[in-house]
C-alpha cells in the first residue's frame, strides 16, 4: 500500500470502513437477487445466499462498534434477507434463510 493511501485511512475511523464494506456487500447482494436494473438477468440466489452470509457474520460481530450505522445497516440486512425469501423458488424454513443463524428468523 502507498503512503499515500495509508495515511488516508488511518484518518478514517473503524465503524466507518466496516460500514463502507457492508454497503458493499448489501450492492452485491441486492444485485444478485434480482433488485437492481435488469433484475432477473443478475439473479443467482447461490451467489446472493454467500453474499448475505457475509454481511450478516459482519454485522453481528461488529455491532457493538458500528455506533450510528448499526441500525441502518440491521434494517438493510433484514430487506435483503427478505428480498432473498420472496425471489427464492423454494423458501428456506424460518431461521434457515441466509444468515439467520446470526441474525435470527426474518
Amino acid at each position: 500500500m502507498s503512503e499515500p493511501a495509508a495515511r488516508d485511512l488511518a484518518d478514517v475511523p473503524a465503524a466507518e470502513v466496516i460500514a463502507a464494506s457492508a454497503v458493499h456487500l448489501m450492492s452485491a447482494a441486492a444485485v444478485k437477487c434480482g433488485l437492481a436494473e435488469g433484475g432477473a438477468a443478475h439473479l443467482d440466489l447461490d451467489e446472493a445466499r454467500k453474499l448475505i452470509c457475509a454481511l450478516a457474520g459482519l454485522v453481528s460481530a461488529a455491532r457493538p462498534d458500528l455506533g450510528v450505522h448499526a441500525g441502518p445497516l440491521r434494517d438493510g440486512l433484514q430487506s435483503l434477507q427478505r428480498a432473498f425469501r420472496e425471489v427464492s423458488p423454494v423458501p428456506d424454513a424460518p431461521g434457515e434463510g441466509p444468515g439467520e443463524k446470526l441474525t435470527g428468523p426474518v
